[in-house]
């Protein structure tokens, strides 16, 4: 019951809490999340789905980054078990911890307050996505600390929607990504 109510609490003060820092903080402080730094303070943004795709990101998302650069994380897989909308026809990236794997996707850096914009729009504070800051490896093998999104999933997979696979590869391609990770995307069967 209280998610339901803070869930419908978080889409009436969403618009005060991103223009208010001490409201954003105390909303963060009740989900049990800490919100840390100055609203302007740059910080690092992984994305490893839609969000890699300018349309998503930066006109649907209304986001502005500083710089962006090709990365990847290790120890971690790309996903498709959320389920997504419709049911059953929808399935949205995610990652899940897998030692001998990688993760390729774009990072972000962008204001703590966009951050806290991009987090509402993927449902943070929330019961889907949280927040996971790790070290993210850019092109030229330096460790970049970034925050991505990672969820509780099913046990097994279910396919993407075809306009999301097809974002996720044009992401792909647009930043450079790697080759071999692209063949990747290509091989992902999406929902009919």
């Amino acid at each position: 019951m209280w998610h339901s109510v803070l869930r419908g609490l978080g889409r009436v003060w969403t618009h005060l809490i991103l223009r208010a820092w001490p409201l954003a903080r105390l909303w963060y402080r009740v989900w049990g999340l800490t919100l840390d730094g100055h609203p302007e303070e740059p910080v690092w943004y992984f994305a490893y789905g839609a969000n890699m795709h300018d349309s998503a990101f930066r006109l649907r998302r209304g986001m502005q980054p500083i710089e962006w650069r090709a990365g990847r994380i290790t120890g971690y897989r790309l996903r498709f078990n959320l389920e997504g909308r419709p049911k059953g026809k929808a399935a949205p990236a995610n990652i899940s911890n897998e030692k001998e794997a990688e993760v390729w996707g774009v990072l972000y850096r962008i204001s703590r307050r966009e951050l806290v914009r991009l987090n509402a729009s993927e449902g943070i504070p929330g019961r889907r996505y949280r927040p996971l800051w790790l070290a993210v490896e850019d092109t030229s093998g330096n460790p970049v600390q970034s925050v991505t999104y990672i969820a509780d999933g099913k046990e097994r997979d279910g396919k993407p929607s075809l306009r999301y696979i097809t974002l996720i590869r044009e992401g792909a391609r647009a930043h450079g990504l790697p080759e071999h990770w692209i063949s990747l995307l290509e091989r992902v069967d999406h929902a009919e």
